[in-house]
Parts: structure tokens; sequence; C-alpha cells
């Protein structure tokens, strides 16, 4: 009998064996954790797309050094999507037939992200957002979680408008580029618009690859609106600015901004300079938030940013993916699973731990709590890194718990600095 069970384990019964023995010993067998994503390098997302990789590769540097998961160490695969949605169908294809991954990330915004959500849903899988707008509305599939501190439009725009209103504001001017992630907010925050009984007298959508906003600044202008809102992406953001900054919008504007991917970014914000006075634009986070987590992060962060020579400060993205990763590290650990439909139902029932606080999801798998900040660039000089960690240039305004300051206006008032 001794003989038989040698034979069995010598040959054909190593099979049994492996299938057989504790997850743990075979995870210890060097079997790697395999989690896939694309990130937009390059584009016109690619200065946001660098510090989120960054920090996502903090995390897998992190979770490795302390024996990775499961006792499984990460291997993290990740492909330049180069900002276009067309790219990131076939790359999730290849992570999910080529690579085999185990877990996927989404790639960073809307447009990229948009495009693969009926893959994940078809494949049954996990998908954890990276600040996409949206994009599960009408895909409602049950093991998406974004990972972003807004939900619907109306709660976007509910800091910036508070601040108009606040002003006496009545009209308002809606620009938003042709693609799904203005095209969402702005969808969203019409019908906001109306609710509280404001007049649109200005609504245009302009294509993506708009680079003058001249002429339609000037539309803007001859509306008289005194509410602006904005909806765009980085490289649009900016030149919408620069027009602004050359035309203005005429005396009755008391506030312009909203929705302006880009503003965040640091090469963008210290490029504009104090073009920025007065804008009022949505953030994640700035300095001066009482955030420990993220504070002492931020501090690693810088130091390998610089190395890297990407977004030295990161406040946008960086925090929020390194707690991409700690959410999945925690629903793992928690269950002792890399199932996505285990991890799904888990982060669907418990509080997430992170960097930049508790995190609940609803059953869109938004966050069912957005912390979303309302901030008014005040002061900012020209050329300046080192500024922009200073609280005094972003104030926020809302929520009611963060705010550091009071909204200035009329816009031209506040875009000569204060």
């Amino acid at each position: 009998m001794d003989k038989i069970r040698r034979k069995i384990l010598e040959t054909g019964g190593a099979g049994l064996l492996a299938a057989t023995v504790p997850a743990s010993l075979a995870f210890a067998q060097g079997t790697p954790l395999k989690i896939g994503m694309s990130m937009p390098l390059t584009g016109g997302l690619g200065g946001g797309g660098q510090a989120a990789l960054l920090a996502l590769k903090m995390w897998v540097e992190d979770t490795n050094n302390k024996g990775g998961l499961l006792g499984r160490k990460i291997e993290f695969t990740s492909y330049d999507d180069q900002s276009n949605p067309a790219n990131t169908p076939a790359i999730y294809t290849k992570l999910l037939d080529v690579d085999k991954v185990d877990l996927l990330i989404a790639p960073y915004a809307t447009g990229p992200t948009a495009p693969i959500m009926p893959l994940v849903k078809q494949r049954k899988k996990l998908l954890m957002g990276n600040f996409s707008f949206q994009v599960n509305a009408k895909t409602k599939h049950d093991m998406w979680f974004n990972n972003a501190p807004w939900n619907t439009a109306d709660g976007w725009a509910k800091g910036f408008m508070e601040a108009a209103k606040s002003a006496g504001g009545k009209t308002v001017a809606i620009l938003a580029e042709d693609g799904e992630f203005a095209q969402n907010l702005a969808d969203g925050a019409r019908p906001y618009f109306k609710s509280l009984g404001l007049n649109v007298v200005f609504d245009q959508n302009y294509p993506p690859t708009t680079k003058d906003f001249s002429s339609l600044v000037r539309a803007i202008r001859s509306s008289k609106a005194e509410i602006v809102f904005i909806a765009s992406y980085p490289a649009a953001s900016a030149a919408i600015v620069n027009s602004i900054s050359e035309i203005g919008l005429g005396p009755q504007a008391l506030i312009v901004g909203g929705g302006m991917v880009g503003l965040q970014f640091t090469p963008i914000a210290v490029n504009l300079g104090s073009k920025l006075n007065g804008i009022v634009n949505y953030h994640s986070y700035v300095p001066g938030m009482p955030t420990p987590g993220v504070d002492e992060f931020l501090k690693r962060y810088t130091v390998r940013a610089k190395e890297a020579k990407v977004d030295e400060l990161g406040f946008y993205l960086a925090p929020f993916n390194y707690a991409t990763g700690e959410m999945l590290a925690q629903a793992i650990t928690a269950t002792k699973s890399i199932e996505d439909a285990k991890l799904a139902d888990y982060i669907h029932k418990n509080e997430m731990k992170t960097i930049v606080g508790p995190i609940r999801y609803d059953a869109d798998g938004e966050w069912s709590k957005p912390r979303l900040l309302t901030t008014q660039f005040r002061g900012v000089k020209d050329k300046d890194q080192e500024q922009f960690r200073s609280p005094q240039r972003q104030v926020i305004l809302a929520p009611a718990a963060d705010k550091t300051g009071n909204f200035i206006a009329p816009f031209d008032v506040a875009r000569k600095g204060s």
C-alpha cells in the first residue's frame, strides 16, 4: 500500500495533490496574483493617468513588501490606452484572454472606461472604476465600483450652483464637449438647473477636436449669462481658460467653471497660472483638508513623482488610485478569495477603509455619500508650482464641513486675484 501511495504521488497523483493542498500553500509556491488595467499615459488625459499609475504601482510595491495578498505576490500589468476610447476594448480583451489576469482595474476617466463596460459585464468580472462618471447608468453591471468622490450630476453641480445662487445668478450658459463625460454631466445638469428655476440662455456642444474657443466665448458673452457652466476635458479646459482670459465674459458674469477636467493637473495649472483666478471648479482634494492618510501618502508620492518626472503634487488622482488598491486588498483578505462575485458581494455590503476616508457603495456602484469639493482659484501667480501646496490658492466653497472661505463674485472681480 505504501508503494502504491508513493507511486501516485510521483506520477499522476501529483495533479491530485496540487488540487487538494491548502490554497495558502499553493500560493506560497509562487503563483502570482495578476491584476491588469489600461491607463492613459499619453494624449489629453496623460497628465492625470501618469500620476494615477504611479500611485497604483506604489500600492503594489507596498503590498508585495508585506508578503502580497493571501501569500501571493501581485503581478501588475498596465498598457497605455493613449486617452483613446477606441483602444480600451482590445486592451481589456488581451488582459483577460492573453495575459490571463485575475482582477481588473478600469482606466482613468469616463471616455476610456465606457467602451469596456459591456465586456466586463459579459465576462462577469469585477471592475474597480477610476474617476468615471455615470458609465454604468445603462449597463447596470452589479460588479462595478467607481472610486470617485461624486455620484449624480446634480450632486456634482450642487456646490457650484449654491455659490451662483448666493450671488443672485438666474441665467445660465452651458458649454459641453461632445464626449461621454461632458455629455453625461450636461444631460444631468440641465434638469437640475431647471428645477432651480434658472433660465438657460446658451447651450452649446463642441467637437473634442476644437482648439479655438474664441467664437464660443464671444457667443457666451453675447448671451449675457450670469452663470457659465462648462463640462470639458483637459486640452479644451486649458484652451477655454485662455480664451476667457483674452476675451472676457462681460460684467454680468458671476461664476464660471463647474466641470472642467484638467485644471486639477499640476502642469496645466502651472501653465495657466493667474488666468485661473476666479474660476470655480470641482476637485477631489486640496491642501488644508483634515486627511492624515492622504497627507502621509503624498509625502511619499512626491519623492517618487520627482524621480518619475510626473505630476509632483498628485492631489487629484493619486490618493484615490492608491485607495483602489486598498479596497481590493481589504476585500481579498476578508473573503480569502479572488473570485469576482465574492469580492463584489463584500464591497457592496461593507464600508471600505482607505487613505481618502471610509467609502460605502450604493446599488449602482457609486459612492453612497459623495465628498466632491467645489473650490475657487484665488491669488494664483504665474509659473509657480509650489503655490498650489497652499490652502489659499484653491479655497473650498463646499461642502460646508470643508469650507475654507466665501465665494467672491462677480467673476471680473474674482479674476483679479485676492
